[in-house]
Formats: structure tokens, sequence, C-alpha cells
């Protein structure tokens, strides 16, 4: 996770506690054919279908008979027309009636910062000039843009985790990259970014990300995981 390239896409970070404790309680409410395509959801098949199973449920949902067979090899049975009838919403840990704290994330979306620059007041920023900074600051280039599931709609609206401080996205998101607003602080180029999920302030972003762009959580997280490299925590 160190590459400091503009091409560098964003890491879909894993936590393997949170996805045994999520599955535990989806399973424990209820259902017993888990609801897998689209990659589950982002998040990986195999994994997430070894916690599930291993939580008790007979089955999983995928999209394709390939991946029933590679299931098999685990011994985990695989349909694609079952219906699924575990809750997804616990199964990966997603933010419900707009509570976000209710569940512990599993997915972590994480960019890393490329690049900074002083900007002075009435300085542009990205395409088009959507946003210039209203006093002197500090801004950071960070790896993550709309062809990583980073929504251009999220471009000053949105907030991403720096440090364990909320630092907005100003200007237009662009397709691999966008700026962050530091307010002036100094940042190391390689410092982690968090879009979405983890223990901080962006573990409620989704909610955020949701209300700003229209999209439901399960959306932003399927296209968000399908388009970054794939890591794990404990």
């Amino acid at each position: 996770m160190s590459d400091t390239t503009s091409s560098a896409r964003t890491h879909a970070v894993i936590s393997r506690s949170a996805l045994a404790a999520a599955a535990e309680s989806a399973v424990q409410s209820g259902g017993t054919v888990a609801d897998l395509r689209r990659d589950a959801w982002g998040h990986g098949v195999l994994a997430v279908a070894h916690a599930v199973t291993a939580a008790g449920a007979s089955s999983v949902l995928v999209d394709s008979v390939g991946e029933i067979d590679a299931l098999a090899l685990e011994g985990i049975t695989g349909t694609i027309d079952g219906v699924p009838d575990i809750d997804p919403v616990l199964l990966y840990g997603l933010p419900a009636g707009g509570d976000a704290s209710a569940l512990r994330p599993i997915m972590r979306l994480v960019g890393h910062v490329l690049s900074t620059k002083r900007l002075r007041a009435g300085d542009a920023v990205s395409y088009g000039y959507t946003h210039r900074a209203p006093a002197d600051t500090v801004v950071a280039l960070v790896t993550g843009g709309y062809a990583h599931g980073v929504v251009r709609a999220l471009g000053n609206r949105a907030h991403v985790e720096i440090d364990g401080t909320e630092r907005l996205i100003v200007g237009r998101v662009a397709m691999d990259v966008c700026v962050v607003d530091l307010e002036g602080t100094d940042i190391a180029v390689g410092t982690e970014v968090t879009f979405f999920g983890g223990m901080g302030p962006a573990a409620r972003t989704l909610t955020q990300w949701a209300a700003i762009t229209g999209l439901s959580a399960a959306e932003l997280i399927t296209v968000a995981g399908a388009h970054a490299v794939r890591g794990w925590e404990a």
C-alpha cells in the first residue's frame, strides 16, 4: 500500500474480526442463504463464504457456475438460483435507518496522499474551478476518483478521514484522484486517507455519501470494492 503514483488505485481493506462478528450476527438473526453476488458486494466471495458458513449458513447465492465449483472445493455449497434470506445489512455491516453507529463497517476504503500544495485565498481547485480557497490553506492530492467509486457528486460536500480528523473533498472529483482541504495542516506524502469505514470519523461516511449521491450504501460499497485492491486487517 505504498504506491504513490497518480494511477494508484484505492484499497478496500476488510476487517477479519468485523466480518466474523457480522456474519455471526446475521445468521443468528435468521435465514440460511447469504447473498454473495457481485463478489460478495465487493468484499470477496471466498472470504465471506467461509465466514458466513462458519457462522451456520447452509449455502450462498453467487453469480456463476464457476464460483459454485470454486466454493465446492472449499466444502461450501453455492447456488445461482436460490433466494437469499440472511440480512445483508447485518452481514456487510451497513448503516441502516440513518444509524451508522449500530454496526461496525467491514470494509474500509482508503487512498493515500500523493502530494500537497499551499493555496492562497482565491486560488481555484480541480476542473472547472468549482472551489476557490476562502483563505490561505494547504490541500492534498489523494488517490481515489470516480473510476474507483468516489462519486463525482461528493466534491465540495463529503469528507474523508486523515490522521483521525475529517477533511473536506474540494473541487470536482477526477477520474483517479481528488483534492482534500487540509486546512493549513502539513501532512506527509503517503499518509493514509480513509474515505469510509474503520473505527474513526469515517465510520459514518457511507450514510453521508448515500444522502449526497442518492445511491444506497450497498451500491456504494459494491462499486468501490469492485474497483479497489483488496487487503486485510485484524
